[in-house]
């Protein structure tokens, strides 16, 4: 099959026309300029549209009234097709802090999931988080790695036989550096988050495996001149990727421009953090245990000022990296691509995700406002928007 469009996007260049060509799924050719033969029945001329790889979210909780905690086939695949439809081919299906025993269940269920292809990991958020930066967490479900129970965090990664891509931790609670040895060990991804750890107790977490900062500057001890704390441990890292929540909620534009300057461009994953009200209109909705009341489009803990998740999907975030870059128009782009798919795909373990030669076909169109028209998954079109 043939995809040609005005604008298509790699990841790596801008090409205007481009063209690509998908053998079984997968990207077979691409080019810059006329395609190599006339477009016939079956092929996808999208003409004045720009084509970019498709989304990868990897720090979501949910959506379309869908949440991952829940941790059951409807409110996963509910959750799966709402985003999808805002061009996120691939999901990572996160957790919020639980007790022991519904913790194994939600992993033990979503690892199916993963097992299937309906998501690409779990994502735990928690328990092991400091309970000042709890944020939208159950703080009766928080507790620290090395008590009262050591053996959790095994126990945790045996039921999800390998499903498990990412575990979010604050590294100045007992028994946390070796729990981010162990999630390393176990081929998943230590995160640094919800955290009140200071500037050291951070690069001793990055020096024992950590590589992500959880949604950067949320749930984190702020920035302070004489202790700066993890978010500057994390920025300053080569070896670390920092999340951040771009939906005009979360932080303000310019520390979203300051921390790409510093970062460079790939070290900045955009990720939603969405929870079941994501796509769905406001009132009241539940984060794991938690009650939260969405107005306006933000969410918040019931009764509290306390922001819970988000209800953003990766498109906003797309415009929001173009609209706030202070680069030229194909370099705004660039940048929006590689925080939105290139480096969250890179990140969590995704190489054959992506527009590339021998990447998996998933692409989004997007209109002259960046709007999304279709998605495709692997070649096939998964969900065209009026």
């Amino acid at each position: 099959m043939l995809v040609t469009a005005d604008v298509l996007v790699t990841g790596e260049e801008v090409l205007r026309p481009g063209w690509m060509e998908i053998t079984g799924g997968t990207v077979t050719a691409l080019g810059r300029g006329e395609p190599p033969r006339l477009t016939t029945d079956g092929d996808l001329a999208f003409g004045a549209a720009t084509v970019v790889p498709g989304f990868v979210d990897m720090h979501v909780h949910g959506g379309g009234g869908g949440a991952f905690p829940v941790a059951t086939d409807e409110e996963t695949a509910t959750a799966v097709a709402m985003h999808a439809a805002h061009g996120t081919t691939t999901i990572m299906a996160s957790l919020v802090s639980a007790h022991p025993g519904e913790l194994l269940r939600e992993v033990d269920v979503l690892s199916r999931h993963v097992r299937d292809g309906l998501v690409g990991g779990i994502h735990l958020e928690g328990p092991w988080l400091a309970p000042s930066k709890k944020g939208a967490h159950d703080p009766t479900a928080l507790r620290q790695p090395g008590h009262p129970d050591a053996g959790e965090l095994r126990r945790v990664l045996d039921t999800a036989r390998g499903t498990v891509r990412m575990v979010t931790l604050a590294p100045e609670l007992d028994g946390a550096l070796d729990s981010v040895r162990q999630v390393v060990d176990a081929g998943a991804i230590a995160a640094v988050g919800h955290t009140d750890a200071s500037y050291e107790q951070t690069l001793s977490a990055i020096d024992a495996g950590a590589r992500v900062g959880t949604h950067l500057f949320n749930a984190m001890r702020p920035v302070h001149h004489r202790e700066p704390g993890p978010v500057t441990a994390l920025v300053e890292d080569p070896r670390v990727t920092v999340e951040m929540i771009g939906d005009g909620v979360h932080l303000h534009p310019s520390l979203y421009r300051g921390v790409c300057d510093l970062a460079g461009p790939d070290r900045v994953t955009l990720v939603t953090d969405a929870m079941a009200a994501a796509g769905m209109p406001d009132g009241s909705y539940r984060l794991g245990t938690l009650g939260v009341d969405v107005s306006g489009g933000v969410a918040h803990v019931a009764g509290t000022d306390t922001i819970a998740g988000s209800t953003a999907t990766m498109d906003q975030l797309f415009r929001f990296a173009v609209r706030h870059s202070c680069a030229g128009p194909d370099a705004a782009l660039l940048q929006a691509v590689r925080q939105t798919s290139v480096n969250p795909a890179r990140t969590v373990g995704f190489p054959t995700v992506g527009l590339h030669v021998g990447g998996r076909a998933d692409m989004v169109v997007l209109d002259a406002g960046l709007q999304v028209t279709t998605v495709l998954r692997g070649g096939e079109v998964i969900s065209p928007r009026s």
